[in-house]
């Protein structure tokens, strides 16, 4: 009973075995997994597995880096394909803002906050990316009417994490958890029901120097599991319940 919130199957890493690690994934017990969209390219074939592989479903979205290369007209070519596909979709993601990346603050929370209005307007979850830039995505996220906030590898200190959980914001949990103080002092700051697992895949892989695949949710289960006091069997239930009543109610 184990759900992948977050992953990038469309990646070129997965070019040659995608089909093996769909068929892994549901070997290893994943009975949902969502593929993210960062840009126009990405949307398109996010969708394209979802319709292929009946455990993935997508997220569209527009990566904050990706969004600076857009001039006004493109971005709403991107959110009119976004809106015409709403009824396809699982949530809106990857979106969110990036301060490593690019300094561009004021254009990366404009547009933020354009994605807020349209997602607002779908009435759809979103997963939000927020790397050195969690302050400002929780702040932003505050005033907003979206009710179902998913964020995405949060590496907010805990005084924010306690922000966020306070207003009521989910927290999708990676496989590297299993080395990361960070991650296992947020599971422990955090409320289950409040928790989800992701792999960012091909990404933050819990065995250093190999690509992650959804299989690999199995370890962040059993991590949580430890840091939670509970069997296995019970952590995936709980998250799997999270799941279905963030996205599916």
């Amino acid at each position: 009973m184990l759900v992948d919130v977050h992953c990038h199957l469309d990646f070129k890493d997965f070019n040659n075995d995608r089909d093996k690690v769909i068929e892994e994934s549901k070997r290893a017990g994943v009975l949902k997994i969502i593929t993210a969209g960062v840009n126009q390219e990405t949307n398109e074939k996010a969708l394209e597995l979802s319709k292929k592989y009946d455990i993935v479903e997508a997220s569209l979205g527009l990566y904050p880096i990706d969004l600076l290369r857009l001039n006004g007209k493109q971005i709403q070519s991107c959110f009119e394909f976004i809106r015409k596909n709403k009824d396809k979709i699982i949530g809106i993601g990857e979106v969110g803002l990036d301060y490593q990346e690019s300094n561009d603050k004021i254009t990366q929370k404009k547009n933020f906050e354009e994605i807020i209005s349209l997602t607002e307007s779908l009435k759809l979850p979103i997963i939000v990316h927020s790397r050195k830039a969690e302050q400002d995505v929780v702040d932003i996220l505050e005033s907003s009417k979206i009710k179902n906030v998913v964020l995405h590898c949060f590496s907010g200190n805990m005084k924010i994490v306690k922000k966020a959980s306070d207003l009521g914001f989910n927290f999708s949990i990676p496989c590297n958890i299993i080395f990361s103080n960070h991650f296992k002092t947020l599971v422990d700051n955090i409320q289950l029901k409040q928790m989800l697992t992701e792999t960012d895949a091909p990404y933050l892989s819990p065995i250093k120097g190999t690509r992650n695949e959804p299989k690999n949710i199995a370890y962040t289960i059993s991590e949580i599991a430890k840091i939670k006091n509970l069997t296995e069997d019970e952590t995936q239930k709980i998250i799997f319940m999270n799941y279905q009543r963030i996205f599916h109610l």
